[in-house]
């Protein structure tokens, strides 16, 4: 396993980080704990030392799980990650009952790296109604968190201003090959890393959907590409490409995929990708791109919305609904990550997009077509 230095400390963290948003499941969707607790604990016992969860991940089943996994000394061993679920605490109150609750589920006295879960516009406005960096800081001085994040989903702008609002130890982004400009992307990776705030990447495989049920073209490309890898070691290699990554969560289902990705990210180092690779993974974003329905830049000129829709971000996913092949991860991430006031049955066709698109988009016939897949 490689390791990667967490500057403001010294600490080494591994190169791949298990994320426990996707653990094994049973017929009726509740976690298989016997066999999450065995990939856990394979995976710490190969090298693994960040393990990532949240409060909402598997309807709380995950941080239990989590917990138990890491009795028998494996606590000792990992930097453990959790997440304050802003959308739920309710009040500034809520925030330590929130947090009792999850040391309670993990069976800890302390968290490793806290984050304020997803933050977007409005999420970030509640954060600040409710002094949570006040919060965070009381809880670290208490010695109940030792290092201070967010994990993030919006636009770069507000990416820059919650870096520049606090003095981070570290954020969470969603960066794969595909996600290049999306969200804070490649730009917020390089300004949050310049600011001296780590980087955890989330979500390197796209949720899976590049690696799950790949479109025809796409497989074949893969299958015939000079250089012979799975699309899962493609993927991972990229987002470990970069320097300023300190870790790559993915986030593993079966034992197959912990043996995958710790093969795949055991002799990576930063900047090792040649450009032929470089020019394959090019190649296979390219025959992506060929099936997007819109052709949105993401620039924001259509925003700010009226109704406070996050027309970017839900183009994101309507795209990704017909280049993914109609993946139901595409529906589950677009219903956990757009708050329901900002999704695209809030449009009212006032077309106040449609004047300052600068493709000249049709944006309220999107929303009515995402309206129809995502929202009903």
């Amino acid at each position: 396993m490689q390791y990667r230095t967490f500057e403001k400390t010294g600490e080494k963290i591994s190169l791949l980080g298990f994320g426990t948003m996707r653990l094994p499941t049973n017929p009726d969707k509740t976690i298989d704990e016997k066999e999450a607790i065995k990939m856990i604990r394979h995976a710490i016992d190969s090298g693994v030392n960040y393990v990532d969860t949240a409060y909402a991940y598997h309807d709380g089943e995950s941080e239990v799980v989590l917990g138990k996994a890491l009795k028998d000394g494996y606590r000792d061993k990992v930097f453990l990650a959790d997440k304050l679920p802003m959308w739920l605490v309710g009040d500034a109150a809520g925030q330590q009952k929130k947090f009792d609750e999850q040391l309670k589920r993990l069976e800890t006295d302390v968290i490793d790296m806290y984050l304020a879960h997803n933050l977007n516009v409005p999420l970030w406005k509640l954060a600040k109604k409710f002094n949570t960096l006040d919060f965070l800081d009381k809880k670290k001085a208490e010695g109940k968190i030792k290092h201070i994040g967010f994990s993030f989903h919006d636009n770069i702008s507000l990416f820059k201003e919650i870096i520049d609002a606090y003095d981070w130890d570290f954020c969470q982004i969603q960066l794969n090959y595909m996600d290049v400009e999306v969200q804070a992307g490649v730009e917020g990776l390089k300004y949050a890393a310049a600011k001296g705030v780590a980087v955890v990447i989330m979500e390197p495989l796209k949720g899976g959907l590049l690696t799950n049920k790949l479109p025809g073209n796409v497989k074949r490309f893969w299958e015939e590409a000079s250089i012979k890898r799975t699309p899962a070691e493609w993927a991972l290699r990229w987002a470990a490409d970069f320097p300023e990554v300190l870790t790559v969560l993915s986030g593993m289902s079966t034992m197959s995929q912990v043996e995958e990705n710790l093969k795949a990210l055991g002799d990576v180092r930063p900047q090792s990708l040649t450009k032929e690779e470089h020019d394959i993974i090019k190649q296979a974003y390219a025959i992506y791109n060929e099936m997007l329905q819109y052709a949105c830049t993401a620039c924001g000129y259509c925003m700010p919305c009226p109704q406070e829709i996050d027309i970017p971000g839900i183009m994101e996913y309507f795209n990704d609904w017909f280049i993914y092949a109609q993946s139901p991860q595409t529906k589950g991430s677009y219903r956990m990550f757009v708050p329901e006031k900002r999704r695209a049955s809030a449009c009212t066709d006032c077309k106040a997009c449609v004047e300052r698109c600068p493709q000249s988009l049709n944006i309220p016939e999107m929303m009515v077509k995402a309206a129809d897949i995502f929202d009903k």
